[in-house]
């Protein structure tokens, strides 16, 4: 049986390489920074991208999660979505998503942020944590939610 697993939780929480860990190569991942990645230049920062790129790479994601979702009974798809709005949450739902939220703690988020990403990334992730505060939580760095 095959199935959409959206995997999501704050930026630098380790959602790609969860992914890594557990999608085969036949299956399909959109993955918002691989793709931006795929489609800049040469030597193009791993989380810093243009205006212009993001659009071009946002429009293609919406694409892809479409088309993906043509293909479940045959493919297992796997999606990063960090903030689902209610609308997208609906849909996920409605597709019997697996949904799996990754968050190895606030501290360590906002320290991978200092160490590793753009500044405004504290931002989204701030967001995230007041989107989610008072969600169970479980002791793993990986916990899956029902929503």
């Amino acid at each position: 049986m095959t199935v959409l697993t959206v995997v999501t939780g704050p930026p630098g929480a380790g959602k790609s390489t969860w992914i890594q860990g557990h999608a085969k190569a036949r299956d399909i991942v959109i993955d918002m920074d691989l793709m931006a990645l795929a489609m800049a230049g040469p030597g193009a920062d791993h989380h810093d991208h243009s205006e212009t790129l993001l659009k071009v790479v946002h429009r293609a994601r919406f694409a892809a999660i479409r088309e993906a979702c043509q293909h479940l009974d045959t493919t297992d798809v796997y999606l990063i979505q960090t903030l689902p709005s209610a609308r997208q949450r609906a849909e996920y739902k409605r597709l019997k998503a697996r949904i799996i939220v990754v968050d190895p703690g606030r501290d360590i988020v906002m320290q991978r942020i200092e160490d590793m990403r753009q500044p405004g990334m504290k931002a989204v992730a701030t967001k995230w944590y007041r989107a989610n505060r008072g969600q169970s939580r479980t002791a793993m760095p990986q916990a899956t939610r029902r929503w």
